[in-house]
């Protein structure tokens, strides 16, 4: 596979054809996922619960983000390389800028924040340093103490056009990615024709440009017990981890992951 650049996201949408993306946080799973042809490996916070066995993705530090996405790209075979700031790590405009740096560094090709329009000056200013951004909407779970839980995001008109706008705001400001999580189906859709830039899903529905998972939850790998409704085990029927990565990929191609049941009502 060539290396997948922000120009080969933006060529994707324009296509028609979907983006698949997974979680990786060492250099086997990286390289495994490279082979099946996953186009966007992202090094998410979300390690935190299924590699360090956290109850949230606060714990987590930048030093660590950093140390992860050393392991992915070390296994990286032309995948475009996404990782998350950390929690606290982007408070201000000059952590933002510095513990980009760290990851850029370390690896990754891309960071993701979580949030709105509000960051729309750290997406510009970042941008304008060479720092392309993954902006994370919806349900943010950095946020959970804020939100209350971890419930669907954008339910109700008022809610619905605060996402719609925030999206918009955020790409006019710079950022390269947008990624939804545990969003109503239709208005998912809505904001992936709203904008030009490619537009993730997990727990949005079938209507954006991709669809990211977390590895261990693909493969029915749980430390809780608990699988979120968005959640397909890919592993089952399968023979291999490497089979189930390529019956992903399949499955999110063919439009065929994820399925109604798969998604949230408005």
């Amino acid at each position: 596979m060539p290396d997948v650049t922000v120009t080969t996201l933006q060529e994707l949408k324009q296509k028609g054809e979907k983006i698949t993306m997974l979680t990786a946080y060492d250099a086997t799973f990286a390289r495994a996922a490279c082979q099946a042809g996953v186009e966007v490996l992202l090094v998410g916070d979300s390690l935190g619960m299924v590699v360090q066995g956290q109850d949230s993705t606060l714990p987590v530090t930048i030093q660590e983000m950093a140390y992860h996405t050393g392991c992915v790209k070390r296994g990286n075979q032309g995948a475009l390389i996404v990782t998350d700031l950390s929690f606290m790590s982007y408070a201000t405009l000059e952590q933002t800028l510095v513990n980009s740096a760290l990851v850029m560094q370390a690896g990754a090709h891309m960071v993701k924040l979580e949030g709105g329009a509000s960051l729309a000056p750290a997406v510009q200013r970042l941008a304008e340093n060479g720092v392309p951004v993954c902006m994370h909407m919806g349900l943010t779970p950095q946020s959970v103490n804020v939100l209350g839980g971890y419930k669907v995001q954008g339910r109700g008109d008022a809610q619905a056009r605060q996402l719609r706008a925030d999206a918009i705001a955020l790409e006019q400001a710079g950022a390269a990615l947008l990624l939804l999580e545990c969003v109503p189906s239709e208005l998912a859709a809505e904001i992936s024709q709203a904008v030009r830039i490619p537009v993730i899903g997990i727990g949005a529905g079938a209507g954006t440009d991709g669809q990211v998972l977390v590895v261990h939850d693909m493969l029915g790998l749980s430390l809780t017990g608990r699988t979120p409704k968005f959640v397909k085990n890919f592993m089952a029927g399968q023979t291999s981890i490497q089979a189930a990565f390529e019956a992903y990929v399949t499955a999110v191609k063919d439009g065929s992951f994820p399925a109604a049941e798969h998604g949230f009502s408005a």
